[in-house]
């Protein structure tokens, strides 16, 4: 078990890539805080379903474009199994508009959960990661976008950017202590998608559809592959790699 005796944060564990990473962290003898905005049963299910493979689960809800609501569930993960060895923040919200289409409150909220909470957690957690002095590995999802743009994109390649420069920053701040941060890049997964409405435009796009057909693998991935990839990152496998993007994109970047 690649991952026994530690325990790990994922935001976004309700549903698709959240839930693959942890179920495939339980069976590889993780304990688990997993969080959610929403979809309480959902993520009941999962944490259910991890009890089953004999992880120590506690589910939370919390809005992680809040920094107090990031701090009650860090501090609430604390309490209950006393340290946090990995964190794995998969949140991201991806609308697509025009640039001058965007209003000031949607850029900002956008900001808030696809750049800011990374920043939330590894301020609530890294002072706990430093003072227990045994490293641990922080993950966050990013995507085509982190690497890219994309059409009608400004906001979310903005805000993923950012997130792969925090990245390279955590690598570059806590490498000292033995803390590793990393960023996920992923692209064209089997996802379910909770606003399909975002994606009109691009699942009509002719030159979308080429690029997947082109791509080497000519396949979508799955959420077991990117949860294969997070537990690498997570895993002491992966012990001298830090600052770095790990694509799980079936090649389509070349």
């Amino acid at each position: 078990m690649r991952l026994k005796g530690k325990t790990a944060l994922i935001s976004g564990a309700g549903r698709n890539n959240g839930k693959a990473i942890a179920l495939t962290f339980a069976r590889e003898g993780a304990d688990l805080i997993l969080v959610a905005q929403k979809l309480g049963d959902s993520l009941n299910q999962v944490a259910r379903e991890c009890e089953g493979l004999g992880a120590k689960v506690l589910p939370l809800l919390a809005d992680v474009s809040k920094h107090e609501e990031v701090t009650r569930v860090v501090q609430q993960g604390l309490e209950k199994f006393g340290k946090v060895d990995v964190l794995v923040n998969v949140v991201g919200v991806r609308p697509h508009k025009l640039t001058w289409d965007f209003d000031y409150d949607e850029w900002l909220q956008i900001f808030a959960v696809n750049l800011h909470s990374t920043f939330y957690f590894a301020k609530a957690l890294a002072p706990e990661m430093i003072k227990r002095g045994k490293g641990g590995s922080i993950i966050a999802l990013g995507g085509r976008a982190a690497l890219t743009s994309e059409i009608e994109g400004a906001v979310v390649v903005s805000s993923k950017h950012g997130l792969h420069g925090l990245i390279k920053s955590l690598a570059r701040d806590l490498g000292q202590y033995g803390i590793r941060a990393n960023l996920l890049a992923l692209s064209n997964i089997e996802n379910e998608r909770l606003h399909p409405e975002w994606y009109q435009h691009l699942d009509g796009d002719p030159q979308l559809r080429i690029q997947h057909e082109q791509s080497p693998l000519r396949r979508k991935g799955k959420p077991q592959e990117v949860a294969n990839a997070a537990l690498f990152l997570a895993s002491d496998e992966s012990s001298y790699i830090t600052g770095d993007r790990l694509v799980c994109a079936g090649g389509r970047y070349m």
